[in-house]
């Protein structure tokens, strides 16, 4: 179901590129929904990842699958999003020549960065296939601090922008599923950190210490 969600974005997304007319003030009148649908999928992703929560699911389905139910629910709620998105007219740019070679290229660094971040943390725990069948949690998966983890603290996060910024043409529907996804991981970022510092201690605090760049370098 995981995987599923993300390839129905790759597929939503690239449809998202078909403009949809000029921009004119009544084109307000989809981003407003669009914002409250995505809140939706936001709301679950971020507070049913809380340890509270996590515990109340937990005793209802079994700590077993508790992961898995979250990663179900998250991702239906994703493909929701995505197919009831709203066109919005307008296009904020339309690159071409050498500046749509160099979009291009940062929107396929942005799927090997997540490819290679989302590694390093073990992708069968994270969408609860190690824990639905048993399986012990692979070595060195706690807390990731090489590679990538390097760079800046998220890099599953920085591969996303990348993803979906960097493309040669921005339509208005792009841009605010963009932007508004943007928008959530910065404002999500700090309340998943306060859940690591509670489990992960001091090792995270020096983490954070080490590599100062939450999502972009040099920015945020």
């Amino acid at each position: 179901m995981f995987a599923a969600s993300l390839g129905y974005f790759v597929v939503s997304y690239a449809g998202y590129g078909r403009p949809a007319g000029a921009w004119t003030p009544d084109g307000w009148l989809a981003v407003v929904p669009n914002l409250l649908l995505f809140s939706l999928f936001a709301l679950h992703h971020s507070l049913f990842a809380r340890t509270g929560l996590k515990a109340a699911i937990a005793a209802r389905v079994s700590s077993a699958l508790e992961r898995s139910v979250y990663v179900w629910v998250a991702s239906l709620l994703f493909a929701l999003t995505l197919w009831a998105w709203s066109p919005v007219p307008g296009m904020a740019w339309h690159a071409r020549g050498a500046w749509a070679w160099v979009l291009e290229l940062g929107c396929v660094a942005g799927i090997v960065l997540t490819g290679v971040a989302a590694t390093a943390l073990d992708p069968l725990e994270l969408a609860g296939i190690r824990q639905a069948f048993g399986q012990p949690q692979a070595a060195g998966t706690a807390l990731s601090t090489t590679g990538v983890y390097r760079v800046v603290r998220h890099p599953i996060y920085l591969g996303w922008v990348l993803m979906v910024w960097c493309l040669p043409a921005m339509t208005g529907t792009r841009m605010v599923f963009a932007a508004i996804s943007t928008l959530y991981l910065v404002l999500a970022i700090p309340l998943e950190e306060r859940a690591m510092r509670r489990t992960m201690g001091r090792a995270y605090d020096a983490y954070a210490t080490t590599v100062r760049w939450r999502m972009i370098p040099w920015v945020y």
